[in-house]
């Protein structure tokens, strides 16, 4: 992959610990991998230039310079490209009405969080898309920061991965996650709560699966087993819950958030929005709309580059998997990164290896048609804490005991594919999965 430009390794020094701040209610996001998609509909259908020229000027009205030079064709790129998807819980008015205290006045004006973090990477030739979800309670070092008024922030030792976003806006997410992953990110966006209602409602809603029934008052679900489509509110509701899925934490939400990511790549792919060029028009407008991109993903001409990269990628080479943790030793509400099954993965990226899940599709998540487990267990044995309400990520595995290190042996398939660790939990697009729910 690209080297880190000097500009961003100059800002990765670990200066101090951080004060770790209470969580709050949360907004849960898209990924870029359907920006991607909508984009490159509009373009085989030629409506590129509507998007060029009527979208370009609004679409990069509030775009961030996340440091580095700005990328030049997607082709030129050595090891493929790097694109970090930032889901804010952003207090937008018109939307304050869903979200309780979180949008009351003094509350709404503390700063934003990045809730959702996702790193879509696109490979070299033959092209292929894994999508890494981040936990939000990842603990990790932040390193100094320069947010948009300029301020430079002191680089913190140990902080909640969504606070990076607060501290120094996107482009301080996007070099938290480059130092924890080594990878160069020369793309990035961010999208509010308003954002998923609208891009959901553009496609006529996403159908989900509940393998048991949902109830979370904290979210206000109460919803039956089975298909559901969900539109507007019932999509963030459907994407936050996490009290009513899996053990109750935020690594049960992930696999809510992926369930959701594939059905909606299907759905845009379908005829019921590929033959229509009015939902076209207004699922791209929409989407191009409802983020706020880098200075480097202003360009529509990029856009296009990168929508054309992926538009053939079959959905068994679209790869959603979680960050492997361990759960911190330090604070049961939290994790921390497992270097040592993340490496294998990062490595297998940089190799452009093909990838093969070998772990379980995630907590909270049974296969379609499978039978599902008790709603109150995940699904390696961990079950929900009561009174745990910050995020609480119980049955992320233990750290190896006494600095042991365990490391996973990377191994291949017989079609050269690396064999992910078993710590590495995900689904393919191809793969179909439903909600595992637990009632409250």
């Amino acid at each position: 992959m690209s080297a880190a430009s000097p500009e961003r390794s100059r800002r990765r020094t670990i200066a101090r610990h951080g004060r770790l701040r209470s969580p709050r209610p949360i907004a849960q996001l898209l990924t870029l991998v359907g920006v991607a998609v909508a984009t490159v509909m509009v373009a085989g259908i030629g409506l590129a230039g509507y998007v060029t020229y009527d979208l370009a000027s609004s679409y990069a009205a509030d775009a961030t310079d996340i440091g580095g030079e700005v990328p030049p064709s997607i082709a030129e790129i050595e090891g493929g490209a790097n694109i970090l998807v930032a889901g804010t819980d952003v207090c937008e008015p018109q939307y304050a009405q869903y979200f309780g205290d979180r949008c009351a006045e003094g509350l709404a004006e503390e700063g934003a969080r990045s809730d959702v973090n996702l790193l879509v990477h696109i490979s070299d030739e033959p092209r292929k898309i894994t999508v890494i979800s981040f936990p939000r309670d990842l603990m990790v070092p932040i390193p100094e920061c320069t947010d948009a008024n300029g301020n430079v922030t002191s680089a913190m030792s140990k902080q909640m991965l969504n606070s990076a976003f607060d501290t120094g806006g996107l482009g301080c997410t996007v070099a938290t996650i480059e130092q924890l992953t080594g990878m160069d990110i020369q793309y990035a966006a961010s999208v509010n709560w308003g954002g998923v209602m609208a891009i959901t409602d553009a496609v006529g809603g996403v159908t989900v699966c509940l393998a048991t029934p949902i109830r979370d008052p904290y979210t206000g679900i109460d919803w039956p087993a089975g298909e559901r489509t969900i539109q507007g509110y019932e999509a963030l509701q459907f994407l936050r819950t996490r009290h009513g899925v899996g053990n109750g934490g935020d690594l049960g939400r992930i696999s809510n958030q992926q369930q959701y990511m594939s059905r909606l790549a299907k759905k845009m792919m379908s005829s019921e929005v590929l033959t229509n060029p009015a939902t076209l028009l207004k699922l791209a407008k929409t989407t191009l709309s409802a983020i706020d991109p880098s200075t480097s993903l202003t360009n529509p001409v990029t856009l296009v580059q990168l929508a054309m990269a992926v538009k053939d990628v079959p959905f068994e080479d679209i790869v959603f998997v979680q960050y492997p943790v361990y759960d911190d030793p330090y604070d049961p509400n939290r994790v921390v990164p497992d270097e040592e099954a993340a490496g294998v993965l990062l490595t297998a990226l940089a190799n452009n290896n093909s990838l093969q899940i070998t772990g379980d599709a995630g907590v909270g998540v049974v296969a379609e048609g499978a039978t599902p487990t008790d709603g109150a267990t995940s699904t390696d044995g961990a079950t929900s804490t009561d009174g745990a309400t910050d995020g609480t990520d119980t049955g992320a595995g233990e750290a190896p005991a006494d600095g042991a290190v365990i490391e996973p042996t990377p191994s291949t398939a017989a079609d050269g594919s690396v064999l992910l660790p078993s710590q590495i939990t995900g689904t393919t697009a191809a793969q179909s999965t439903c909600s595992n729910g637990q009632v409250n």
